[in-house]
């Protein structure tokens, strides 16, 4: 018999060859389902707490298959409440994910890669190799830890998620997708669609088929520029997927798809901060309407050319944008104190790199 390390994940298996490996065990169709359930609502961690299969059954799935839950290797608590996880893969890789409670909602932050490929000079988890997507249930299983995180810090559910973690979700398309499809199953956690959004750094050709595959959930363009060389100077993305290539992607996204869009824009001190960036930031969101979050920039690492907008020049910035009719949240930063902010995720995780 193989190590249980070695063994494929059950998970791996989609609910029709689930239903396909119970056909070929001469099993009746309905054992496809009460697995699915146990594995992903229930959460089984071994084979033998699905009392409702029979003891040879179980003995055989053992022999052959694995249940990698992701763990909680690590969890700190900021000051302001919020909670920082680092959670440990199967197969050893350590990531992060964040819940952040307000007053009004609950919401994961979570990754979809191990480490990231695409070296945004503002963010930690940039400055890290990316070893590999993360896979759709174990992107589920740090939702359904965080969620327990909720239930067990604030006696709260969870309201929200957000792919703004480690990693680039569309360039780990399948198991983004695969893991909404759980989050919003009635047989995983039953949540709706329309409370999760996905970050993208921008990827056109990704956007589009976002929009080609109807998607319900929510898009968040990583923007932080509104001018060509600004942006390819901190987004090296930005030289293979222009701003009007982006532009182009997202009307594509908003004629096809029913997520809502959003900007993200990071603002730093004298560099994307001036009136004349609020100019071209609300010209360039005219062509493709959507609300815009401003974001505080967080201090990381080795990453000294950049500072922090004063109050009064963010403030400013924002009512600029407002007169002009568009919709603007700005987006005071959570645990950084505990490095959980956004851009700040691996900052001080060494373990995060580790295979």
């Amino acid at each position: 018999m193989k190590n249980n390390s070695q063994l494929p994940d059950i998970r791996d298996l989609s609910y029709p060859k689930l239903q396909a490996l119970f056909e070929e065990m001469g099993e009746k169709a309905f054992r496809a389902k009460q697995v699915f359930q146990w594995l992903h609502k229930e959460r089984a961690e071994s084979f033998d707490e699905i009392t409702n299969l029979s003891k040879p059954l179980r003995a055989k799935l053992a022999r052959d298959f694995s249940i990698g839950r992701v763990k909680v290797a690590e969890e700190q608590v900021s000051e302001d409440r919020t909670i920082k996880s680092a959670f440990q893969l199967a197969d050893g890789p350590v990531v992060e994910g964040v819940l952040i409670p307000t007053s009004k909602r609950m919401t994961a932050c979570i990754s979809s890669q191990v480490g990231c490929s695409l070296s945004c000079a503002f963010c930690a988890t940039g400055r890290l190799k990316r070893m590999r997507n993360i896979k759709g249930y174990e992107i589920y299983d740090q939702v359904a830890l965080i969620a327990d995180q909720a239930q067990k810090h604030y006696r709260a559910p969870l309201t929200n998620i957000v792919y703004m973690g480690m990693g680039e979700p569309l360039m780990n398309y399948k198991g983004m997708m695969e893991s909404v499809e759980l989050i919003s199953s009635p047989d995983g956690l039953g949540m709706s669609p329309k409370r999760i959004t996905v970050s993208t750094a921008g990827i056109a050709r990704m956007i589009k088929r976002l929009g080609d595959d109807e998607v319900r959930f929510n898009l968040a363009l990583s923007l932080h520029a509104a001018d060509e060389e600004k942006r390819s100077k901190i987004m090296p993305i930005n030289e293979t997927n222009s701003l009007d290539a982006l532009a182009r992607a997202l009307a594509h996204f908003r004629e096809k798809a029913k997520g809502e869009l959003t900007y993200e824009y990071i603002i730093f001190k004298d560099f994307n901060d001036s009136l004349e960036d609020a100019r071209k930031l609300a010209a360039y969101v005219s062509r493709v309407p959507g609300k815009i979050n401003i974001i505080e920039y967080n201090p990381i690492d080795d990453a000294d050319e950049f500072e922090r907008s004063s109050i009064e020049q963010v403030d400013a910035f924002a009512a600029y944008l407002e007169s002009k009719r568009i919709q603007v949240n700005i987006r005071r930063s959570r645990g950084k104190d505990i490095d959980a902010a956004c851009g700040q995720l691996a900052n001080k995780n060494k373990a995060a790199v580790k295979a």
